[in-house]
């Protein structure tokens, strides 16, 4: 156990062990990359090298046991979906009066605190930013360092503004490690205030030669689908879902042909009326709309005659039919449309509408 499980990005990683050694890891620190780069996993591991117990060395490094008291507590933090779900099913279980001001948190560790986007609206609330500012000027309990990670970059204006004010004094004694897919979502002047170490992608071929070792339930077509799906991210590949994301595929392409080709409107009512409220249907529309997006850049590889970059390679005869019939200008719309979802999602609307909504106003063509 130690960075050594790691897959992928050494320098990165060999220059955030670096700092560690000579004491600068940063107050304030953005992890970027692609989803399933590993974010979630080297912030943990980080975690753990500054506060282990019995820390060691591994290629002249710092490195961590994974086995003291210390390193074992902050990895139970790993499984990240599980630990949000048990913290939403506690909430639920809170007189109704208690839950509205209850945010979601995930505390392994008295000294680690995950702060997740916060369900229905899945975005990074104040109240969960207020508590970071109320522990983070604390001295630490058990660990040399606190260290608190938020997952995503989702933020309420009034969380993100009380955040900066957080970057701009911080504690000696703790560091902030934002998980970014895209820094531009952040304020710039939070970016300032931060260092950025971005998590690349693994190339294709070296990808799937680590899904033929560790998938051994996929097939070697679906292990070239899923290596490329997952964009040279490690843990998306082997994590990946493969049954799932082709049923939001599915439906995805159910708008798509209602858009381009049908008439009958019967199959996209269908699909559609499936998308419920809470949580489970919040992930669903989010997994639907990312393989939407993936579609359509499918469908822009093939306008440009890049189709040997497409990622859904086993859709290329029907994506090569329907980009004969759609312009640019349609698969501009239809991105727009999708942040359009995306927004009345965080208004809480009724996602079947805003699904009906949605391939309606990409079907004028």
């Amino acid at each position: 156990m130690g960075f050594q499980d790691f897959l992928g990005n050494e320098t990165t990683v060999r220059h955030l062990r670096e700092s560690i050694a000579q004491g600068r890891l940063p107050h304030a620190l953005i992890l970027a990359g692609p989803r399933g780069s590993g974010k979630y996993a080297l912030a943990l591991m980080l975690a753990q090298a500054v506060n282990c117990l019995n820390p060691t060395e591994s290629d002249g490094l710092p490195d961590f046991c994974g086995v003291c008291r210390s390193c074992a507590r902050i990895a139970e933090a790993m499984p990240l979906e599980t630990r949000v779900d048990e913290a939403i099913a506690a909430r639920e279980e809170l007189r109704e009066v208690d839950k509205k001001d209850t945010r979601i948190l995930i505390q392994t560790h008295p000294d680690v605190l995950v702060i997740p986007p916060d369900p229905p609206q899945l975005l990074i609330k104040l109240g969960q930013v207020r508590t970071v500012i109320r522990e983070i000027y604390r001295v630490p309990a058990e660990a040399k360092r606190a260290i608190y990670i938020f997952t995503s970059t989702a933020f309420m204006k009034e969380a993100a503004n009380s955040l900066l004010k957080v970057l701009e004094e911080p504690p000696a004694h703790a560091s902030i490690i934002l998980l970014a897919e895209n820094t531009g979502e952040l304020l710039p002047t939070i970016r300032s205030r931060a260092g950025i170490a971005r998590l690349g992608a693994l190339p294709l071929d070296t990808l799937e030669q680590l899904i033929a070792k560790r998938r051994t339930d996929l097939r070697p077509a679906q292990r070239s689908l899923v290596a490329r799906l997952a964009q040279g991210a490690v843990g998306a590949a082997l994590g990946f879902d493969l049954e799932q994301y082709l049923a939001y595929r599915r439906d995805a392409l159910v708008i798509l042909h209602h858009a381009t080709h049908e008439t009958d409107h019967s199959a996209l009512f269908r699909m559609t009326e499936t998308y419920r409220a809470g949580a489970e249907g919040q992930e669903k529309t989010q997994g639907m709309l990312r393989a939407m997006t993936s579609l359509l850049e499918d469908l822009l590889l093939i306008q440009s005659g890049q189709t040997v970059l497409m990622r859904n390679i086993d859709l290329q005869a029907e994506l090569t039919s329907i980009a004969t019939s759609i312009s640019f200008d349609w698969i501009e719309r239809v991105a727009r449309g999708i942040q359009e979802v995306q927004s009345s999602m965080r208004r809480n609307l009724i996602r079947s509408l805003a699904l009906d909504a949605f391939a309606a106003g990409i079907a004028a063509r």
